[in-house]
């Protein structure tokens, strides 16, 4: 099942996608529009956005560090998101931008203390986010709260998918139509439901709330104008466009 959020005219609803159609559930009535005549929004609305480094065997290879005995993790702030096909700005007195695939794991239900065996019972579904770094910030820094959290810095979407296995599927980064991450998240170091037990076990998890899972090998710099996607398998293509602040 995909589903998305959707704005048409001044309203904004969740439907589930079909082809080209979207259903709009509200109890009793069910209204059906072409997908062409709405304007996608962030799939969901989480309170949180927890992501992971270092969570790619070929990632960890290509940077030459050692695997991590923990996962890594860090936030984005909700107000990093973006949907498909909205403006990723590049931000002024940023030197170099780059994008990483994520596969992201929304989650269904409140929870805390939740075991890897029992993870599957609050997991929504998952889709596409492309974590944009100020590469540059993040050196400077030595945390990554500014170099992370810049507005648009988190685009999300188009939609979330139910009912798949989520540990071995392709996932690519395109720039231009050039490819410049390829791998599959057979790689990752850390399985999605051992990672939910860890940071379940920091933080109370929130329905909505996002997990991205780590990126892949080959991370692209963007710069004004490109165009770039970040396509998994048996979820979709998310798409965005960088421009000039």
């Amino acid at each position: 099942m995909r589903i998305g959020h959707f704005q048409h005219g001044d309203k904004t609803f969740y439907g589930e996608v079909k082809g080209g159609l979207v259903t709009a559930h509200r109890g009793l009535y069910n209204d059906t529009y072409p997908l062409t005549e709405l304007r996608l929004l962030p799939p969901t609305k989480p309170s949180k956005i927890i992501c992971l480094a270092l969570n790619y065997q070929d990632h960890a290879d290509e940077l030459n560090l050692r695997i991590p005995e923990e996962p890594l993790i860090f936030l984005k702030p909700p107000s990093a998101m973006i949907a498909y096909n909205d403006k990723i700005i590049y931000p002024k007195g940023v030197k170099h931008l780059d994008c990483e695939a994520e596969l992201a794991v929304v989650i269904g239900k409140r929870c805390k203390k939740i075991s890897a065996k029992k993870a599957e019972d609050v997991m929504f579904g998952y889709t596409c986010l492309n974590d944009i770094t100020a590469r540059d910030m993040q050196r400077i820094d030595g945390q990554w709260t500014r170099a992370k959290g810049f507005d648009t810095f988190a685009p999300i979407g188009p939609y979330i998918v139910t009912d798949i296995d989520p540990h071995n599927l392709k996932i690519q980064t395109r720039i231009n139509n050039r490819t410049k991450q390829n791998s599959n998240t057979k790689n990752m170091i850390f399985t999605i439901p051992e990672i939910i037990e860890f940071v379940s076990n920091i933080m109370t998890l929130e329905r909505g709330d996002v997990i991205a899972t780590g990126t892949p090998a080959g991370m692209g710099e963007l710069f004004d104008k490109d165009t770039v996607e970040i396509e998994i398998e048996q979820i979709g293509t998310l798409k965005n466009t960088v421009i000039k602040e």
